[in-house]
């Protein structure tokens, strides 16, 4: 999917929303034990929300962990998806070069995803092979959302520039609006004006919304461009929003809370 079909489709639903399908399994309703019960999960999930959600999420771990069984779920998972939806790999993969461009291989041909997530801490030909591919996106990992976040990530240098700036202004020369994203953590909303000015035209694609306490009008306030330019992901607040047989009820009344929210707030900055 490339920018300008991504912008439609969240106009066309008037929602940002982003659904991470991170499967965990002490946490599954009851009768969704084991490898086929977490793809009726994942199934049952991406029904409920499918009106309200402009991509999903997979984080990759919750699968890898299951061995052979979870790259199957994977694929199955994605194919359930379909095309209309924007699809993002979180694998946060980066390594030199040519090990790179496996990764690119993996997610964007033999899966076929949209978008997966980078690590750009080993320089930009870690990243150069995940922007070779038409139409598909590496989402750069810039200021995410845990607190160990601190640990690095706002280190300042000799001219005061934290890491975290620093990575958007070199990795937004690798690539382009068009092919690259950042994640921005959702617990920092008062840094997003200075993350836009950085990166003007660029989407961020923004977890901590939800579980992670986050606030998604803060995150507008600052975030949104003439574009939209924001992918709001929640997880464990919409997947798990209920753990008895109403799961995916739940899950759809909360991802419609979400959108709704986001239709208003779109509505009166004119961006719908």
């Amino acid at each position: 999917m490339n920018r300008d079909q991504l912008i439609k489709t969240i106009r066309d639903k008037g929602s940002f929303l982003c659904v991470g399908l991170d499967p965990d399994p002490e946490k599954l309703p009851p009768g969704h034990s084991g490898p086929e019960g977490i793809l009726k999960f994942n199934k049952a999930i991406i029904d409920a929300v499918r009106p309200y959600a402009a991509a999903f999420k997979p984080n990759t771990a919750f699968y890898e962990a299951m061995g052979a069984a979870g790259w199957e779920i994977l694929g199955e998972t994605l194919e359930y998806i379909g095309p209309e939806h924007f699809t993002i790999a979180d694998a946060k993969r980066g390594d030199i070069g040519n090990t790179s461009r496996m990764y690119a291989r993996t997610f964007f041909e033999t899966y076929q995803f949209d978008a997966v997530t980078v690590a750009p801490y080993m320089g930009s030909d870690s990243v150069g092979p995940f922007l070779s591919f038409p139409e598909k996106w590496a989402v750069v990992l810039a200021l995410t959302s845990n607190a160990g976040a601190d640990d690095f990530q706002l280190c300042e240098n000799s001219h005061g520039v934290p890491l975290y700036a620093r990575v958007i202004t070199e990795a937004a020369a690798w690539g382009s609006p068009e092919n690259l994203m950042f994640v921005a953590g959702a617990t920092r909303p008062e840094m997003f004006g200075a993350l836009r000015e950085r990166a003007p035209e660029h989407f961020f694609l923004v977890p901590g919304v939800g579980a992670q306490g986050g606030s998604l009008a803060q995150v507008c306030r600052y975030g949104l461009n003439e574009d939209v330019g924001l992918l709001v992901n929640s997880s464990r607040g919409i997947l798990y929003a209920s753990r008895e047989k109403d799961f995916a009820e739940a899950a759809a009344a909360e991802a419609a809370r979400i959108a709704e929210e986001m239709k208003s707030i779109l509505r009166r900055k004119s961006l719908l």
